[in-house]
């Protein structure tokens, strides 16, 4: 008993700086669920998957357990991490947040179940593409070519009001292309609003959105407009 014990006292251990180790580029980068989540869940995880090598050692080896099967622990522990990381996505109007956080839980928890299952270099090579995932792919990305979305709100007067093509056009010469389907046409306070998104032809070619508000506060046509990044 005592060898169990300790047999699964440094599984643990092992899980839980490991997934300390994912959760500390979370902590980082200033998210809600950093070491102490991280290290929980694969703590957790490690200890649901390691008790079902030992279970015949449980009660002081004096009840006779049945023969448990891993696969339903793990089914078990994806279930449950996935209403925890459903918890850290949060919707801000267009933009969709946290899913990168949510996806790194549920790999902390796969971590979890490797250490439990004895796959040690397995649960480590995890850990560390998790970090490099996390940090060097997002470099990766913003260097690849992409298409940015914008979301554009337009309030003019109705005598002022420009039509469809002019802004179409406006738009494309900048290198966006309106998207014609997402167009919303209101009015409230005597002023015609108009709210759209745009899509560049590429990212890095694309006028920067600091340069169209400047553009469109000088033309003095627009009462107010806003320009919103769109991230799913």
């Amino acid at each position: 008993m005592l060898a169990a014990n300790a047999f699964v006292g440094l599984h643990l251990v092992g899980a839980l700086l490991l997934g300390m180790l994912v959760g500390y580029e979370r902590s980082y980068q200033g998210r809600a669920a950093g070491l102490r989540t991280y290290g929980l869940v694969c703590m957790a995880s490690c200890a649901l998957t390691v008790f079902v090598g030992v279970a015949p050692l449980s009660y002081g080896a004096t009840a006779a357990l049945p023969s448990a099967d891993v696969t339903r622990v793990v089914q078990g522990i994806v279930t449950g991490i996935g209403f925890l990381g459903a918890g850290v996505i949060v919707k801000d109007g267009l933009n969709v947040s946290g899913l990168t956080t949510a996806a790194s839980i549920w790999a902390s928890a796969a971590i979890g179940v490797l250490v439990g299952a004895g796959l040690y270099a397995a649960a480590i090579l995890l850990a560390l593409l998790c970090m490099l995932s996390m940090t060097w792919l997002q470099r990766i990305e913003e260097r690849l070519p992409a298409r940015a979305r914008w979301d554009v709100t337009l309030a003019f007067r109705i005598e002022d009001a420009p039509g469809y093509d002019e802004v179409a056009a406006r738009a494309q010469r900048h290198g966006y292309r309106v998207m014609r389907d997402t167009l919303n046409i209101s009015y409230a306070d005597d002023l015609l609003v108009w709210r759209f998104q745009v899509l560049a032809f590429e990212r890095i070619q694309a006028a920067a959105p600091a340069l169209l508000g400047e553009e469109l506060a000088s033309a003095g046509t627009f009462r107010r407009f806003s320009i919103a990044s769109v991230r799913h």
